[in-house]
């Protein structure tokens, strides 16, 4: 099996969270101008209208490109593209500390990259929309909004030990399921926490938002660090208790 430099793996993770980032968050941008009625692109007038379908099509915007990342780059990098996810791996020492680290670095920096493309095609009407940032709903408590992303980045945690981890998972499906378990949490938390499950895919649109003049959501960031860290941590140390993993890497 091909040992790739950790500089090869830290672009893919950068690659990987910015495809996650620009299309996830781009489609949300994209949805909230028509559904306002606001032309997506200039001679673009239509307006779609709120309906359950919407709904669903911003779960997967997420859910999609995570998947395709697995099976992209799940052989160079093991497809992170998380933060919550890098500290998981590297908790149960299946992710070298140097190499956590340079991952969760490249992750931030795909994230921004994502933001600022979408910036760059939908102009500051992008930033108006939001950007796509993940917010707490009106009458979500800081500890609801917590608590939602610290079980729903629990399961797709636990996704990731089962399908990618465990070396007695069946081959091929680790794409599928951990996108689908993505998905399933965003379905849930969506008008909770706005779904986020990964810190990086916050930050981004936080900080290009507020450098670029739009909201300043800062206040809330600690709800997407302290809730996926944490249901990842739990995903981690309960799944390598049941399963009897040993530690891939020092």
């Amino acid at each position: 099996m091909t040992e790739y430099s950790l500089f090869k793996r830290s672009i893919a993770e950068l690659i990987g969270t910015f495809v996650l980032v620009f299309f996830g968050t781009g489609i949300v941008v994209e949805t909230v101008l028509l559904l306002q009625g606001t032309p997506a692109l200039p001679g673009n007038t239509y307006n779609v209208g709120i309906d359950i379908v919407a709904w669903f099509v911003l779960s997967l915007a997420f859910g999609v490109p995570i998947m395709i990342m697995v099976y992209v780059f799940g052989g160079i990098s093991g497809t992170n593209i998380n933060p919550a996810i890098s500290i998981a791996l590297w908790a149960t020492k299946n992710l070298p500390t140097m190499d956590a680290i340079v991952y969760i670095v490249a992750q931030l920096i795909g994230a921004v990259l994502g933001s600022l493309a979408v910036v760059a095609i939908w102009g500051t009407r992008a930033v108006t929309t939001g950007l796509g940032a993940t917010t707490m709903f009106p009458g979500v408590s800081y500890w609801q909004a917590i608590a939602a992303e610290t079980i729903c980045t629990f399961l797709l945690v636990i996704a990731v030990f089962a399908m990618a981890v465990n070396k007695k998972a069946p081959g091929g499906w680790a794409g599928l399921v951990i996108g689908s378990a993505a998905t399933l949490g965003l379905l849930l938390e969506g008008n909770v926490t706005g779904g986020s499950l990964n810190p990086a895919r916050t930050f981004g649109p936080y900080l290009v938002q507020w450098l670029m003049g739009g909201a300043n959501n800062w206040w809330q960031f600690p709800i997407y660090v302290i809730g996926p860290i944490l249901g990842g941590l739990i995903a981690a140390f309960l799944y390598t208790y049941l399963a009897e993993l040993k530690a891939q890497k020092a």
